[in-house]
């Protein structure tokens, strides 16, 4: 096992040093020059050159490449051209709301599509399979910012049930901070109920055919605790393989819910800094997500190489 990790480990810092590459790559396909967005429309070609000096931005790419990996291996994300000071104490401000976001709408979509799920293979072919399926099938179909827009509408507009977007810190309180983070979490989990429903759903067919589930059933056991114990347990191992992948499209969808909900996330940083041309804040927020992303598919792997043990010994 030790063994494993170690390999799992070492395999995620190429990935990480080609995504730094290309999040600085990148940047140069942004249109626009953030020295002119600092200086104004009213500026100057002298000041404009003067302030792109100042910024760095007048050196050669190979040159601003050594600097960017030169900060990144300090552990320096650089300096916000427009917010004027750091990207980390801009990102650490804001990683918050997303990650709770995220966090949310993971055990919001995962709890719903197991049941959702296991419903459906348990009653196969009826009404009720039908019914739940077609509830995933909706929730894989629409668009997270539509579902957003319709819930703002009704729950807040119409009934006036919970705030039509903002944020609420957890240290005002935990049922301020959920009304806040509720709907947005609802809207973006429901882009993933449909897949993860589905994935369940066949998994527990699977497993409900095997000879160990049958002889659970020949023993007498309750129908409860076969599907409890013997079924759900060894369904739910190939759904923790795509925990990540979801990880990775939540923390996408996120940039355009919060936008929907006004929330003060990294998305929304991200998304005003490559408006507004901020370099160094696309950079740090884009490697951010990515290292989240990656080492939150290291810990699957982990996670699955312990439920799995012939998954430790392919290596």
């Amino acid at each position: 096992m030790t063994r494993y990790f170690i390999y799992r480990l070492l395999s995620a810092f190429p990935i990480l040093a080609i995504v730094s590459l290309a999040s600085f790559l990148f940047i140069f396909l942004v249109p626009g020059d953030p020295a002119a967005e600092i200086a104004g429309p009213g500026a100057t070609k002298d000041e404009v050159v003067r302030i792109r000096s100042q910024l760095g931005l007048d050196a050669p790419v190979h040159i601003q490449m050594l600097n960017y990996y030169g900060r990144l291996l300090r552990g320096d994300l650089g300096q916000s051209i427009l917010l004027n000071r750091s990207v980390t104490e801009a990102i650490t401000e804001r990683a918050p709301v997303t990650l709770s976001l995220t966090g949310i709408a993971l055990g919001v979509s995962l709890t719903l599509a197991i049941v959702l799920g296991v419903v459906a293979a348990v009653r196969q072919n009826t009404w009720v399979d039908q019914s739940a399926m077609t509830v995933a099938l909706l929730g894989l179909s629409l668009p997270d910012f539509w579902v957003g827009l319709v819930m703002i509408y009704t729950f807040a507009v119409l009934l006036g049930w919970l705030p039509t977007g903002g944020y609420v810190e957890l240290s005002k309180g935990l049922w301020p901070w959920l009304r806040s983070m509720l709907m947005p979490a609802l809207a973006l989990a429901i882009t993933q109920l449909g897949l993860l429903a589905r994935m369940t759903r066949a998994t527990m067919l699977e497993v409900l055919n095997q000879d160990y589930v049958r002889t659970a059933r020949a023993k007498g056991l309750p129908e409860r605790t076969v599907i409890d114990k013997h079924a759900l347990s060894n369904a739910l191992i190939p759904m923790v393989t795509v925990m990540g992948l979801i990880v990775g499209i939540l923390l996408g969808g996120a940039v355009v819910i919060e936008q929907v909900f006004a929330l003060p996330g990294v998305g929304r940083l991200i998304i005003g800094a490559i408006l507004r041309r901020d370099y160094p804040v696309i950079q740090g927020g884009l490697f951010l997500t990515a290292t989240i992303f990656v080492f939150v598919n290291l810990a699957v792997d982990i996670l699955y190489a312990f439920l799995d043990p012939r998954v430790r010994y392919e290596r």
